[in-house]
């Protein structure tokens, strides 16, 4: 590439996998009878955070999946405990 050509940066949204990981996340906190307003108060995250990440409305970072696992005292990979399709372009 030369100097002068701009890198175009391309965001990550993985439609699938946000979907499972809220799918997930909404079962941990139904069987632990946790709403997300409680979820919210005690990870310290707001409601809407918490709403959006169950309705695929954002991509959140990993530091935001460890508090939430911290808060629902779960392993990490109980969140994560799902399976993805692989990808179809190579």
């Amino acid at each position: 590439m030369k100097k002068d050509e701009t890198k175009i940066r391309k965001l990550i949204f993985d439609q699938e996998g946000l979907e499972l990981l809220a799918r997930r996340l909404k079962e941990i906190r139904s069987e632990k009878g946790i709403s997300q307003e409680e979820l919210a108060y005690r990870s310290e995250l707001t409601l809407s955070q918490i709403a959006r990440i169950e309705t695929v409305r954002i991509n959140p970072t990993i530091s935001t999946i460890f508090k939430i696992a911290r808060t629902l005292d779960v392993p990490l990979q109980e969140l994560f405990n799902f399976e993805l399709q692989p990808s179809s372009n190579k």
